[in-house]
């Protein structure tokens, strides 16, 4: 592996500063947007917000449904002890 060159560090240490302070003193782009722009960017923004939602709620749904399933299946096994005791008794 080859060593780095010392100046280069340099150079892009004395260079740091000056392009943080041309990005800070940037004067904003004039720029015109469009409503097609504008949509899009908030289709996209709802389109994440519903993903986000749509994922909490199953995380969150999961142990009720495998609670649901479970209270159903105990449910059925009463009925069917029930009914089998009932064929049983004479």
């Amino acid at each position: 592996m080859k060593a780095q060159n010392p100046n280069l560090s340099r150079r892009v240490a004395q260079l740091a500063p000056l392009a943080l302070a041309l990005a800070v003193v940037a004067v904003p782009a004039q720029a015109y947007v469009g409503p097609g722009a504008g949509l899009s960017l908030l289709s996209a923004l709802w389109a994440l917000v519903a993903a986000i939602f749509a994922a909490v709620a199953f995380i969150v749904m999961w142990p009720v449904r495998k609670m649901l399933k479970q209270r159903k299946a105990a449910a059925n096994n009463g009925k069917d002890n029930s009914a089998t005791n009932d064929k049983q008794a004479p």
